[in-house]
């Protein structure tokens, strides 16, 4: 094991939908000492603004808060080119008409909440107040209109017997806009890019290899869902092989029109400029 001044911190998300990028991952073998740390994505999104993570997965929304001080990695991203099965807006009546109603949110992601938002002021023309409250479907429905998923809780909401109206936010943003939706990235801060490409590029193939591994047989990976989370074979083969693990032009185009739809609408603070690390070498992206 070659030496660094610290071990390289990688960020896990604790999301099913990430497994595939994760399941053959292991920081033991590699060249560099690196120790993973498994978080939420709100709080995967704290520590690699903080500097307490070297590189991560992380929500889009908090990589384009923070991409001043970060570089994409290629390849790999959580993405789906329509509906995600994981990211469910669960309501009382029709979408189209709790646009001035109230919708709670989860407390977990920023990509998806600031997702909503954007669909109910550019599609919808809504302007509903929000309340954000932990994932627990009956809870939040007892306290608002609407109420937003992620993730496994999304998942097992969706699996309950009720009867609300149920509506995929990767599916009405591709009904809208013709485009993918990445919903989480994988990003190195420029510091560890610049010292330690050696180790990055480690880190990068390792986690490409991983995601090829898993793709090529799934079998281990959903019996992992099953075990942890319940359902069926069935359900966790067309749920994995439903998303999109790579990051390439097509996520990329997504990727940036929501970027600029949340800037229009002031949910960004700034413009983002989108760099991918490749061989550390900048790649600067123009739209």
């Amino acid at each position: 094991m070659k030496e660094l001044q610290h071990a390289t911190t990688i960020g896990k998300i604790s999301y099913t939908n990430a497994w595939p990028i994760y399941h053959f991952f292991e920081p033991a073998a590699l060249t560099y000492p690196a120790e993973l740390i498994t978080e939420v994505p709100a709080r995967l999104n704290e520590r690699i603004q903080e500097g307490t993570l070297d590189l991560s997965a992380m929500s889009s929304f908090a990589y384009g808060m923070a991409s001043d001080r970060l570089l994409l990695l290629p390849n790999i991203s959580v993405s789906s080119q329509g509906e995600v099965k994981s990211i469910l807006l669960f309501s009382k009546e029709p979408i189209d008409s709790i646009g001035n109603r109230t919708i709670a949110l989860t407390n977990t992601s920023a990509t998806s909440v600031n997702l909503l938002k954007v669909i109910m002021t550019k599609f919808y023309e809504g302007k509903p107040d929000y309340i954000t409250m932990e994932p627990e479907l009956e809870h939040m429905m007892e306290n608002a209109d609407a109420a937003l998923l992620i993730g496994d809780h999304a998942i097992k909401a969706s699996w309950a017997d009720h009867h609300y109206f149920v509506y995929d936010l990767g599916e009405l943003w591709y009904q809208y806009t013709g485009h993918s939706m990445t919903y989480a990235v994988w990003a190195v801060s420029r510091s560890l890019a610049d010292n330690n490409g050696e180790a990055v590029q480690e880190i990068v193939q390792a986690f490409y290899n991983s995601k090829t591994a898993s793709l090529r047989d799934l079998a281990p990976v959903v019996k992992q869902a099953i075990q942890q989370i319940g359902g069926s074979e069935a359900y966790w083969y067309a749920y994995f092989r439903n998303l999109v693990y790579d990051f390439g032009e097509n996520e990329l185009q997504g990727l940036q029109l929501y970027f600029r739809y949340a800037h229009e609408l002031g949910l960004m603070e700034h413009e983002v400029q989108v760099d991918l690390w490749n061989e550390n070498k900048l790649i600067r992206v123009t739209e």
